[in-house]
């Protein structure tokens, strides 16, 4: 079949008003990704820094889902961020992805490698959350115990999720890269919770008050938090 557009050009006139076009559209994608946090244009420098041209597509088409987020209700920002890395990275072990038994990458080291684990999902998006304007005290990172095998089955492993606390007395609501949606933890059964934390506490399960910094107890997060620094990330 022959190709309607062959041979067709464009007169002098509409080639200047297309080029204005184009580049109206790019200044107006770059605004959108300052939008999405300016603390992440360190983290797109390092990204082309560090990894190819497709990494850096990634990281611009998170920044962009943020910038479509930005000042949208909580419950939305949740959604969509849930869904965005959920959709994004690949489940696989560590020990596969880096050649480590247990390793918290950061958001760009998750994207670069495009998969992750449990701990891997739930720091990407606590972390979109909280550059979105979400409050810390309302997130935490949670360690459970997940049953596997079905109702009656006495196994678990070793699991983390996100929970987002409306208010400080309110039911979280999880999420988790092995459920697509985002479910109170009442109707999240196979889940038995162990401790959980954020930037500013740590949490036994079933205690009220913090039991300590996680930065004093959990040395994978203070080596995230300096692997996050190097990269240019601002929270």
């Amino acid at each position: 079949m022959t190709n309607p557009a062959a041979g067709f050009s464009l007169r002098p006139r509409t080639r200047k008003l297309a080029r204005g076009l184009c580049h109206a559209l790019a200044g107006v994608a770059v605004c959108l990704l300052a939008i999405a946090n300016p603390g992440l244009d360190k983290v797109e420098q390092t990204a082309r820094q560090r990894y190819d041209d497709q990494v850096v597509g990634r990281v611009q088409h998170w920044r962009a889902s943020m910038a479509q987020l930005q000042d949208k209700p909580e419950a939305e920002q949740l959604r969509e961020t849930n869904a965005f890395f959920n959709r994004q990275v690949q489940f696989l072990d560590d020990i596969v992805v880096w050649q480590q038994k247990d390793y918290w990458a950061t958001p760009l080291e998750t994207l670069a490698k495009r998969a992750g684990d449990c701990e891997d999902f739930v720091i990407a998006k606590y972390l979109s959350l909280r550059l979105l304007g979400v409050p810390d005290e309302k997130l935490r990172l949670i360690y459970v115990r997940a049953k596997i095998g079905g109702e009656r089955s006495s196994l678990t492993q070793a699991h983390m999720v996100l929970g987002y606390f409306d208010t400080p007395t309110s039911e979280p609501l999880v999420l988790d890269n092995l459920v697509g949606d985002i479910q109170p933890a009442s109707r999240r059964t196979d889940l038995f919770p162990v401790f959980s934390f954020n930037s500013s506490g740590l949490w036994v399960a079933g205690s009220s008050s913090a039991a300590a910094r996680p930065s004093e107890r959990l040395s994978r997060w203070r080596d995230l938090i300096a692997r996050l620094r190097d990269e240019g990330f601002e929270q």
